[in-house]
């Protein structure tokens, strides 16, 4: 791979995957709609090219895509688009990578799976969605499928670092970051997992340069799973943060819902947050090599001193 486009490249996960291409000495054209977050991210790099466009764009995507190698889909686009807008973005996608002949590697989440059955989820376990996004995002793989590009779909569960603040972790350390009160979804003693955005861009560009990765599910899990406890002790010891952090639950976000729409899209997502789902990395281990692992402790402090750098 000598030469990538990332859609999405403002984004958390797109502009780590643009860091983590650069740092394996990839040219990269970095796409987004707002050139100036584009220029505030890449704006003094001469190895990254700046293209703002439109993804519902098919002609964007077509001249950004020129001469690429492999296309980053990390496009995030508001819950309550989904519907009405994923079919085409990925349509789009998927069309422009078969016209320049490039390869395709998707940015994808947990959803399609559905509920927890108390295991570690494997790339074999049946994608079961039980809600509509899951249910959405399992149509999009098969569009992917179902093309002539080669592909690979990478799913991460929740994810939390640098550029990463409006997660659901994201929002916790924000407040942190502030040193104001602030809130964690979800019940505090839970064990769950999430992704520090560095790994994942680590994991995803290392399965892009590999020909034998292409045609295939991979699940890349965080460092391990942990409760919202152990998070606030980490940033009372770190950062000494001790301000209240309020637990939202399900009832919270259903009435916030009433005068917000992205809330009223979020609360179907909100068994992840009770029941969570856990990813198994034993495919990556044992086909790829050691999984990119980066400690809570040390990936939350990096998040915050990003966020103090705004």
């Amino acid at each position: 791979m000598k030469k990538a486009l990332v859609l999405g490249a403002s984004g958390g996960m797109g502009s780590a995957i643009v860091n983590e291409l650069q740092s394996r000495g990839v040219k990269v054209v970095a796409f987004a709609r707002t050139e100036e977050k584009l220029k505030k991210l890449f704006g003094e790099r001469s190895e990254v090219s700046i293209v703002p466009g439109d993804v519902f764009q098919y002609e964007d995507l077509i001249q950004a895509a020129e001469g690429v190698d492999v296309i980053f889909h990390s496009v995030n686009i508001p819950y309550y688009e989904w519907a009405e807008k994923q079919e085409t973005l990925m349509t789009n996608i998927v069309k422009a990578s078969e016209q320049v002949g490039c390869k395709l590697a998707i940015v994808d989440n947990i959803y399609a799976y559905g509920k927890s059955q108390g295991e570690k989820v494997s790339e074999d376990s049946p994608k079961k969605p039980n809600t509509k996004k899951g249910v959405i995002r399992l149509k999009l793989e098969n569009i992917v499928k179902s093309s002539n590009t080669p592909w690979l779909i990478v799913h991460f569960p929740d994810f939390y670092g640098p550029n990463a603040e409006d997660t659901v972790l994201g929002q916790t350390l924000q407040a942190a970051a502030n040193n104001k009160s602030g809130i964690y979804i979800g019940r505090k003693q839970l064990k769950r997992e999430f992704i520090f955005i560095p790994d994942g861009a680590k994991a995803i560009a290392e399965l892009a340069n590999r020909e034998n990765a292409y045609g295939q599910n991979w699940n890349i899990p965080g460092y391990d799973v942990i409760t919202g406890h152990e998070i606030l002790e980490i940033l009372k010891d770190e950062a000494g943060y001790n301000k209240r952090v309020m637990t939202v639950k399900r009832g919270m976000i259903r009435f916030l819902g009433i005068f917000d729409k992205m809330m009223k899209e979020f609360v179907e997502m909100m068994y992840l947050n009770e029941q969570p789902v856990i990813l198994s990395g034993e495919k990556y281990e044992k086909h790829i090599g050691p999984l990119p692992k980066t400690s809570y402790r040390q990936g939350i402090m990096r998040t915050l001193e990003s966020m103090n750098r705004l």
